[in-house]
Formats: structure tokens, sequence, C-alpha cells
């Protein structure tokens, strides 16, 4: 990665981003990345905005602050509304199609898949973050799912971390698996 990479995680309060985001970040610093991450929410507990800010490099970061997204994961409607601005032309966007009912039209790569849903399926929607978090990780190749897989067992209390291990994975399969994806899935 020659120039920091910037990703958004947003949706709902109650929707674990920040916890994800967490999980990311810690990934990340284990697969030796220098990680600035920033959050925000509104004030009430559950269903106001909700979003956790990352700004990754292999070297110094010069400013910790998103100003130009690469990737945005939005997980309910209440975060669909955005300042275009601040994609950039090549972003791409995760969309939970179950969730968001905005059509969010620009000229990124927009990926819509029911996050919520197959998570439901596996036992509890409320993994929907980590099934997103897989698949943006599949899709970027920014760490490996052996540093995920760490960084799971290390934030996620033990009685949720086989179905977060689940979503994980679910969201990993709904991508086409890039060469560069299917090496760093392999070193797990």
């Amino acid at each position: 990665m020659s120039h920091p990479v910037e990703l958004r995680l947003s949706g709902s309060g109650g929707q674990g981003l920040q916890f994800s985001a967490r999980v990311l970040a810690e990934a990340l610093l284990r697969d030796g990345r220098t990680v600035a991450q920033s959050q925000s929410y509104e004030p009430t507990s559950r269903g106001g905005v909700s979003r956790s800010d990352l700004v990754v490099s292999d070297g110094d970061i010069d400013y910790p602050l998103v100003t130009g997204l690469d990737y945005l994961v939005i997980l309910d409607e209440v975060a669909a509304e955005f300042p275009p601005t601040l994609l950039k032309p090549t972003a791409t966007l995760l969309v939970d199609e179950s969730r968001v009912q905005t059509r969010v039209a620009g000229p990124w790569t927009i990926r819509s898949s029911p996050f919520a849903e197959i998570a439901r399926a596996l036992g509890n929607e409320r993994a929907g973050n980590i099934v997103a978090l897989g698949t943006l990780l599949a899709l970027s190749s920014l760490c490996s799912s052996a540093s995920v897989a760490a960084a799971l067992a290390a934030e996620t209390p033990p009685k949720f971390l086989d179905l977060n291990s689940e979503a994980f994975d679910a969201g990993w399969r709904l991508v086409q698996p890039t060469p560069a994806a299917e090496a760093a899935h392999a070193r797990a």
C-alpha cells in the first residue's frame, strides 16, 4: 500500500460498528500497519447514526482523519446520506441491502449484500457488522484472515466467538476472491 487507505464503517447505534472497527484496527496492527481510528455517534444508545473511520498505512500517517474514502460500509438507512465529496471516484461501497432502501448513485463501485439477513441465519442479526467486515477484507486484502481471527479472539467475549468467526467467514464467502484475497485467507 503506497498511499494511506481510508475506510468508514457506518450504520446505527447498536450494530456493533465500534466493535468491528476495533477488530479491524487490531488485525491491521497485527499485520504491521499503522492505523488511526476515530468514531462518531449520536447520543442515543440505539438507532442514531454511528460511524468509525480508519486511516491505514504501511508508514507514518500525516493526517489521522478521513479526507477521501476508499471504502464505505453502510449498514443502516440512517447512515445512507453522506457527502459524496468524501468519496474518492474509485471508492467501493458495501451496502446492507436488507436495511438500506436509499439507492446510492455515483461513479463508485457499489456492492449490496444482505449482511443482517446472513447474520440472522447464523443466529444473531447483530453479527451483520462482522459479515460486512469479512466482505470488506475479502475485497480489499488489507490484512490477513489470520490476523482477523486473532483480533476476533482478543476482542470478542468467549460466548460470541464462534458466531463472530462464522459471520466473518460468511462475509468472506460473499466475494469471488481475488488472487490476493485468496492468498491472504490462505495464510490463516
